[in-house]
């Protein structure tokens, strides 16, 4: 097997989503345009998308470090439109998209339409929910785009699944294919419900960090092929155990924390780069088999397959926002008012991406009898002109969109003085707990020890108070700004005085790893509270 076609996807691909994070484009759109550039480019090599590497090897990962960083509790808040969104959105598409394209183009079968509607039902919410945390999107508008996201491939593959069955002539039928559905979703969850709590014990369990967080990297292909396996939701096994996971990840060593928190990062960041530079890399694998359909016949059909889409998304959404608060005393008590912006920038973050692509790259050549799949390859050219097409247009207009609608922006004072009182609480009962472990004679500690915890604590309090009152007018700092930028300096300095004892030979390499090691979990800490407030 030649690996270097694979290095050079994975290098160009994270060197251009880096430069992506010192522009204003979104990282997924400049990584299609380069794929887009780079497929015609002569010498790069042929990259075709395997839909047996993606659905299996590329997908879980993506999901389980979504449920991993997905908040359960705001999932079960915004249970109904996620539902709405990632099952009845995706089953109206499939229908709706479907039955559209039957009757817009022309020699087009209706089984194959439905198949088309199927591939290009589910939007891939990594673009929607990047972009939406870049421009400050309201916290629940990115809830409900998050957990659509999760949820939305597993409906999507199932109605695929019946759709083709019925296309290649296996006698489905609309009973069978409800079954089907039932099976892969009540399956997939069971799944994930056997395994979440067995997984998150070896987790508390196991004591050295590197096991645990080699069991981390292989949980979300565990879930997956085990529910494959029984012929469930792969897809669902993943969320539910990524899920349970991140609501009680606090209960892991904090090493793990560190560690897994970092691997999962990168992961993430390598496939997502190189998933959507996939995408447009597919570009002359997808116009080489148009066959009889012509390059003018097929753009059009495109254009009209996109518009179809776009308006189906926003179809369902407006309806499925206001007709169950207009019917439902209960969901309007339980759920907060909205308007009529919620819906629009909903049903215009609905981007396609890399699994609908991969679906439809695993529709068989032929049916049953050996006779070619129809219109295969329009299917094909369909569903990436409808990829890019809503990635590139949607995409790059969404942040404007953003900007100028009336939504209500994140209140950074008031957060910062929910987060102000919940640590003087917790710090309260720290200080109360520490003065309890020093009043026991085991615990007798020298008093300048003792007052060191002590400050500990009291800094820890003050700190977000602190992000609330005024700022130096020199630098713009708070004054708890000021200290994490000092105690950085004076880390550095005691950094550098390591290195030059090793250097002298005064200390070995091995105390050196030591010394570093503790001082970069200091600095680590620094870090993740400014990157918390930030």
């Amino acid at each position: 097997m030649d690996v270097l076609p694979l290095l050079v996807l994975v290098a160009g691909s994270a060197a251009v989503a880096g430069a992506a994070r010192r522009t204003p484009v979104p990282a997924p759109l400049l990584l299609v345009a380069a794929g887009l550039v780079a497929s015609y480019v002569p010498g790069v090599p042929e990259y075709t998308l395997d839909p047996h590497i993606v659905l299996p090897l590329v997908l879980p990962p993506l999901l389980h470090t979504a449920a991993l960083e997905s908040s359960y509790l705001d999932l079960r808040a915004n249970l109904r439109p996620v539902a709405l969104l990632s099952i009845g959105y995706v089953l109206f598409a499939t229908l709706a998209v479907g039955w559209i394209a039957y009757l817009l183009i022309p020699g087009l079968p209706l089984t194959a339409a439905l198949v088309l509607g199927a591939v290009i039902a589910p939007p891939d919410a990594v673009a929607a929910t990047a972009i939406a945390r870049r421009v400050g999107l309201p916290s629940r508008l990115t809830t409900v785009l998050q957990g659509e996201s999760l949820v939305n491939d597993a409906t999507a593959i199932t109605a695929y699944k019946v759709a083709l069955a019925a296309a290649v002539g296996a006698g489905a039928t609309w009973g069978g294919g409800l079954r089907e559905f039932a099976i892969a979703a009540i399956g997939g969850v069971g799944v994930g419900l056997i395994l979440m709590v067995p997984l998150h014990w070896l987790r508390t369990h196991l004591r050295d960090p590197l096991l645990q967080n080699t069991l981390s990297l292989l949980i979300p292909f565990v879930a997956y092929g085990a529910a494959e396996q029984v012929h469930a939701s792969g897809v669902l096994a993943v969320v539910v155990v990524g899920l349970y996971l991140g609501h009680h990840s606090w209960q892991v060593d904090f090493a793990t924390r560190l560690q897994e928190s970092a691997v999962w990062k990168m992961i993430a960041f390598v496939l997502e780069s190189a998933v959507f530079a996939l995408i447009g890399l597919q570009l002359p694998v997808v116009l080489r088999g148009l066959g009889e359909y012509g390059a003018g016949e097929a753009a059009w059909y495109a254009v009209m397959l996109f518009l179809v889409v776009v308006g189906v998304r926003f179809l369902w959404v407006f309806p499925a926002t206001f007709l169950p608060r207009a019917l439902s005393r209960r969901v309007r008590e339980r759920e907060p008012e909205t308007d009529w912006t919620a819906p629009v920038v909903v049903g215009w973050a609905g981007m396609r991406g890399v699994v609908s692509l991969a679906i439809a790259f695993s529709i068989p050549a032929t049916v049953h009898g050996g006779h070619p799949f129809p219109s295969r390859n329009l299917v094909l050219f369909l569903t990436f002109t409808t990829v890019i097409g809503t990635l590139v247009i949607q995409g790059l207009t969404l942040p404007p969109l953003i900007r100028r609608l009336p939504l209500p922006g994140r209140d950074a004072q008031a957060e910062t003085l929910v987060e102000a009182q919940a640590q003087n609480e917790a710090s309260r009962a720290a200080e109360s707990r520490l003065e309890e472990l020093l009043a026991d004679e085991r615990n007798t500690l020298p008093q300048p020890l003792a007052d060191r915890l002590r400050t500990v604590l009291e800094r820890r309090r003050n700190a977000v108070w602190e992000r609330l009152g005024g700022v130096s007018e020199a630098t713009g700092e708070s004054a708890d700004d000021i200290y994490r930028r000092l105690a950085r300096e004076v880390i550095s300095a005691e950094r550098e005085v390591f290195v030059r004892l090793r250097d002298a030979r005064r200390i070995d390499d091995e105390m050196l790893r030591t010394l570093l090691r503790r001082l970069d979990l200091e600095e680590a800490a620094a870090y993740r509270e400014e990157s918390a407030d930030g």
